[in-house]
């Protein structure tokens, strides 16, 4: 399996810094990824939504800590190249 695509549309909010759509193999779209400034840095929030509780459940996500941090890396290293570009940009 590869990421064949990441997209990262950058927000200007204290916490949540970009919203991100990953490709799968040109064939599977995984929409709604965060990236979220908190208390220990950036980290990747995969998509979710809230239960009656209140919680949150998690609609797409790694099922090891191997692909976690391969899928994170990823992420994280464009959502780093579009913040310097976007910087050039402006």
């Amino acid at each position: 399996m590869k990421i064949t695509e990441v997209r990262v549309s950058l927000r200007d909010d204290e916490k949540l810094k970009a919203f991100v759509s990953i490709t799968l193999d040109n064939c599977f779209v995984i929409r709604g990824i965060k990236i979220i400034r908190g208390s220990k840095g950036l980290f990747v929030a995969m998509p979710s939504r809230r239960k009656p509780d209140g919680t949150f459940q998690d609609l797409a996500h790694p099922i090891n800590n191997a692909t976690r941090a391969w899928v994170e890396e990823e992420i994280l290293d464009k959502y780093r190249l579009e913040v310097e570009r976007s910087a050039l940009v402006q």
